[in-house]
Order: C-alpha cells, then structure tokens, then sequence
C-alpha cells in the first residue's frame, strides 16, 4: 500500500477523534456499544479506502485498550467492519454498499468473532452468536450518524471536494 500523507493525516485524527470520545458509549450486555467508533469506521472506508480503515480502527481499539477504556472485543468488530465497509464502497462506489458492509462486518461478522476472543483470550464464557445483537446495536447507531453526517456532506458539495482531495496525487 503506497502511503497518502493526506490520509494517513485524516485517519491519524480520526483515531484521536475516536479515542478522545471512547467516553461516549452505552454498555449493552457484555459489551459497550460506541457509536463514535462505527461512525468513523464509515468515514475512513468511504474517504480513506479499507487499508486505512482497518488501520484506524486497529489503532483507536489498541489505544482505548492501552487507556483502559476498550476491549479486546473492539478489535474484531471494528476491524471487520471498517474493512467490509472500505472494500464494498472501492468495488462498488455506492454508499449503501458502504453501509451495510460496516453492519454486516461489525455486527455479525465481527460479533461471531468475539466469541473466540472472549473464550480463548478473555477467559468468558460465551456462545457464538452471544455479541451480534449489541454489536448490531452499536453499529447501527454509528451508522445512523455516518448516514446523517455524510448526506450532509453531500448537500453542501463537501463529499465531492473531499473525495477529489483525497484521491489525488
């Protein structure tokens, strides 16, 4: 992967945007649901590609570990999702497919692969599908709010511009 300064930059604030809200979340069964997290997964897969998604999403989970405000459930489901999500939008080009990549990844895929964490890493006692619905959840919020912020974006001619910014050389 050819590094972009101006997206390794973007996902660099990202990730302290991430961090910096990790306060902001809403514990749901076993897991906490941070929305901010989802939001900025769609973000980095939309604008960023799913290279620099997955690695922002690595980063803001090994950083909310360090401090102690994360999971180790964090990683699977952020990473798979924030990958999902990048590569869907790269094939497609279309934001639905952005979006449901980012649910799809992080609520079923990266719910079903808690359930190794947790067992294996974590010492829990858990089942398969134990983490799916609050991940579900959790991503289904963040999503909401990439939604409204991105057709936002879209109506003002920021996503466009963005875009041009960050494809370019």
């Amino acid at each position: 992967m050819k590094m972009n300064l101006r997206k390794l930059t973007i996902s660099g604030m990202m990730v302290a945007v991430a961090v910096a809200m990790s306060s902001f979340s809403i514990p749901i069964g076993a897991s906490r649901c941070f929305p901010v997290q989802h939001l900025c997964n769609v973000m980095a897969g939309v604008f960023l590609g799913p290279g620099y998604a997955v690695a922002m999403a690595f980063c803001t989970s090994l950083i909310r570990n360090l401090l102690g405000t994360g999971s180790l459930l964090a990683f699977p489901g952020s990473m798979v999702g924030a990958f999902l999500c990048g590569f869907l939008y790269q094939k497609t080009g279309k934001l639905a497919a952005a979006y449901v990549g980012e649910v799809f990844g992080t609520g079923i895929l990266g719910g079903m692969l808690c359930y190794p964490v947790a067992t294996f890493l974590m010492g829990k006692e858990a089942a398969l599908f134990m983490y799916v619905m609050p991940f579900l959840m959790s991503t289904g919020c963040g999503t909401v709010i990439a939604i409204i912020l991105v057709g936002i974006l879209s109506k003002s001619g920021a996503f466009g511009y963005l875009n041009h910014l960050l494809t370019a050389e």
